[in-house]
């Protein structure tokens, strides 16, 4: 069985640190996110990986190589001139999926979840497609999965937190909403729906008219570990919860002067700290210099030079300013 992670986003959340790399290839307690993917996918036997490419694609590919450093047979495909969505990115590399079951997986998770016992699950029910879902205990905002008797049947909207009031009404029943983890099992027979060419999203194009045309959608739940890295607050927390109590996360050639404080932080490569620096929970990116006395909390630090150059700050990352030779962005 062949798999397949989507590498192709553009990481606007992420921005500033996505500014010279796409989302999945950026550095993650030591290693490029998306190598974290294809090492879990080799663990489940997966030696054929298709990674789809769109955004700084060389990024992906000089973190990735031919995949010899992670277990697996690196397959690229490119999307130009626009990126294709899901399901255009299945149309896209069709000829190297169609023969067989596949699985897909978002390149910018974290996770221990049970593929061989999903796989097992997608067997038994003679489903189309199976879903990897999670209950979404904290109500995050991702979309709410609907299922009945094991079989997916729709899409709700976003989930939300529960008002006071709601949290107060003992009678009434708690629901936990099921949410996505960006995995999923396929049968050659998804490339039916998805037109030649299809510029979308595999919802739209694929399961909701599944569903419609009465396909089973299978649905594995599981309640084993699963991060997703798509914001820098969620990056910054990720990073500290799995550090395992260590205070600092230092990449490649970092100085850190004797007379400097910090904690709760990740470092990147070639990073220097001067004295009497005082840092607390902070990312600080390729290269960014610290200068002497220079306290930031809270904030993720790029050089200002690679914002200077850049195009456009995309609408939905998290404002910044410059400071010296560095643009720091707020957290909070």
């Amino acid at each position: 069985m062949k798999a397949m992670i989507l590498a192709a986003g553009f990481g606007t959340r992420l921005f500033p640190l996505t500014i010279d790399r796409t989302k999945p290839a950026i550095p993650f307690l030591g290693k490029p996110l998306v190598g974290y993917v294809a090492e879990y996918l080799a663990k489940f036997g997966f030696e054929d990986v298709v990674v789809n490419l769109h955004h700084q694609p060389e990024s992906v590919k000089n973190a990735l190589g031919d995949g010899t450093d992670y277990g697996v047979r690196i397959h690229y495909t490119i999307e130009q001139p626009k990126i294709l969505g899901t399901a255009g990115a299945l149309d896209n590399a069709r000829h190297l999926l169609e023969d067989d079951t596949f699985l897909i997986a978002n390149g910018k998770i974290i996770t221990d979840i049970d593929i061989a016992a999903a796989i097992e699950t997608h067997k038994k029910s003679g489903a189309i497609a199976t879903m990897i879902l999670k209950p979404n205990v904290k109500r995050e905002r991702f979309t709410i999965v609907e299922t009945v008797d094991g079989n997916i049947t729709g899409f709700g909207d976003f989930a939300r937190p529960l008002t006071e009031d709601e949290i107060k009404d003992v009678e009434s029943e708690i629901f936990t909403p099921l949410m996505f983890t960006g995995i999923h099992i396929l049968e050659p027979r998804v490339f039916d729906y998805i037109p030649r060419g299809v510029y979308s999203d595999i919802v739209p194009t694929f399961y909701n008219p599944a569903i419609a045309a009465g396909e089973k959608i299978a649905a594995h739940v599981t309640d084993a570990n699963w991060f997703e890295l798509s914001t820098i607050p969620r990056y910054l927390d990720i990073s500290l919860q799995m550090m395992n109590g260590a205070n600092v996360c230092a990449g490649e050639n970092c100085t850190v002067s004797g007379r400097a404080t910090i904690r709760d932080s990740v470092m990147w490569d070639n990073v220097q700290i001067a004295d009497d620096a005082h840092l607390y929970r902070t990312i600080i990116a390729d290269d960014v210099k610290i200068e002497a006395s220079e306290v930031f909390e809270n904030v993720a630090i790029v050089r200002a030079d690679m914002v200077r150059h850049c195009e456009e700050i995309p609408e939905k990352a998290l404002k910044g300013y410059i400071q010296g030779e560095n643009y720091i962005v707020p957290l909070i």
